[in-house]
């Protein structure tokens, strides 16, 4: 099988990058496919997540990237890229030469917002994305239901041109896996039935282009 890449990028920092990068892991370990975590944040979130892990919960293995781009293990058959804040434009077009997709929060936030424009505009201009060759899937982060914020951050979403691919719910159990080293795909049937829906919509589409 292809080796799929994701790259989970956004110049914010605090937007949720790291959760994503590591439930979508799960997501594909649970399926029984073998999955790394290229860990490129210089506090080493995914590293420390992975170290938490337990051992009766699918492989993740963690790598670690903060100082240079390295190769996946053989036999790779999906890589996650979960990178920090504030990369450098030269450093995302060698991480988005490597991924097959670029996956980017948002959180609802006009601070997030200004930042994420901002990013886009750089992202857009990289040949990868301006010719096409590289989809860009947006997420709407820790959303609440019925606010102000999540209508203002649904206008937008829809303003920046590119797929909104999924919308996330703000819940507690995210941080309540991630203290123990989990994803919610880890988690069983009846505890993860209210999350599932979401991430379902992003999973599909990643799987469709794979």
């Amino acid at each position: 099988m292809t080796m799929i890449s994701v790259l989970v990028a956004n110049a914010k920092g605090g937007c949720g990058k790291t959760t994503i990068a590591t439930n979508l892991a799960t997501v594909f370990a649970n399926a029984g496919l073998r999955t790394a975590i290229a860990d490129c944040d210089r506090q080493r979130s995914c590293q420390t997540w992975s170290k938490l892990r337990p051992a009766n919960v699918p492989t993740i293995e963690v790598l670690d990237w903060r100082k240079s781009i390295g190769k996946p293990p053989s036999g790779t058959e999906r890589l996650v890229i979960d990178t920090g804040a504030g990369l450098r434009s030269s450093h995302v077009q060698e991480l988005l030469r490597r991924a097959h997709f670029l996956v980017m929060p948002v959180l609802p936030s006009v601070f997030d917002e200004k930042a994420t424009r901002q990013f886009l505009k750089r992202v857009d201009e990289l040949k990868p994305i301006r010719k096409g060759n590289k989809p860009v899937f947006v997420v709407g982060n820790r959303l609440r239901a019925k606010t102000r914020a999540e209508t203002e951050l649904q206008e937008f979403l829809a303003s920046l041109g590119h797929e909104v691919a999924a919308r996330f719910r703000d819940r507690s159990l995210y941080q309540d896996v991630a203290r123990r080293g989990l994803g919610v795909f880890d988690l069983s049937p009846a505890r993860r039935a209210g999350v599932v829906n979401d991430w379902l919509p992003l999973v599909r589409r990643i799987e469709a282009l794979a």
